[in-house]
């Protein structure tokens, strides 16, 4: 309880202050809430001093042409991000692996108006509702480069849910119990939309849960706002290029995402 609420502090101010220090507060804020998640499970945490490192570093930044969308963090052996992605989401052997932040930023569902407004991008497919469960358009087997049996195939093989589809001959229709779990992966749930949505860009990121994401994106921009103080102040009062806008963009959204997602999380244990 007291992790809670010391990360909602942390949240309630983040959505005061300038957005200069909205990253660091954001970011320990959510260190807090997840916290609280693996003392759900893990009542002895934090066993070991391994377990306090945030478990994710970055490279070191080039001054000439640095773009935030092409940065990226590596994920580390111990801390706190291996962790979570054990102990709330059962992911092990992340160790090693890279993400960059655009391919982390494509998989949140809340930017994707900004998306198609800077790049001409369409990053997700809306999960309509149907009478009968709920549909997705035939164009996204094109998406994707399959058949439309083949796809089917993949959605049930990724699905963290029961699927079961329906016969149409417009439509990709199928049921499932979203409400089974916090986050029915692949699908995602739009917080601004109130929608679900179905990512098409098919990575190594595709069946990663949102908290993760946003843990990622937090931790790199909480060490941008901190130790790269010229380049950051440059972009918000500069705002020289499209990394300002996704910047803003996903701060806002994270705000409100993250605690959302914690509470379906605790809620759906």
């Amino acid at each position: 309880m007291y992790y809670l609420e010391h990360g909602k502090l942390y949240y309630e101010q983040a959505e005061k202050s300038p957005l200069a220090i909205q990253p660091i507060l954001l970011f320990y804020g959510l260190v807090h809430l997840i916290k609280a998640c693996i003392l759900t499970v893990e009542p002895d945490y934090p066993e070991t001093t391994s377990v306090l490192a945030h478990g994710v570093s970055t490279r070191k930044r080039k001054k000439q042409q640095y773009s935030f969308t092409d940065d990226e963090v590596k994920f580390q052996k111990n801390g706190l991000f291996s962790l979570m992605a054990e102990k709330m989401f059962h992911m092990k052997q992340l160790e090693g692996e890279k993400a960059t932040m655009g391919n982390l930023l494509e998989l949140i569902p809340e930017l994707s108006g900004i998306y198609s407004e800077l790049r001409g991008k369409q990053i997700f497919e809306v999960v309509t509702a149907a009478e009968s469960g709920f549909s997705l358009p035939k164009s996204i087997i094109d998406q994707f480069h399959m058949t439309e049996n083949r796809f089917k195939e993949f959605f049930q093989a990724k699905s963290s849910i029961p699927v079961s589809f329906v016969e149409d001959p417009n439509h990709i229709r199928f049921e499932a119990n979203l409400s089974e779990a916090s986050e029915p992966l692949p699908l995602k749930y739009n917080l601004e939309e109130q929608h679900y949505v179905f990512p098409i860009k098919k990575g190594d990121l595709f069946l990663f849960p949102e908290l993760l994401l946003h843990y990622l994106v937090l931790y790199n921009l909480g060490m941008i706002a901190r130790y790269e103080t010229e380049w950051w102040s440059e972009l918000i009062k500069m705002m020289p290029n499209e990394d300002y806008p996704l910047i803003q963009s996903f701060l806002k959204s994270t705000l409100k995402k993250v605690p959302y997602l914690i509470y379906q999380h605790l809620i759906n244990k």
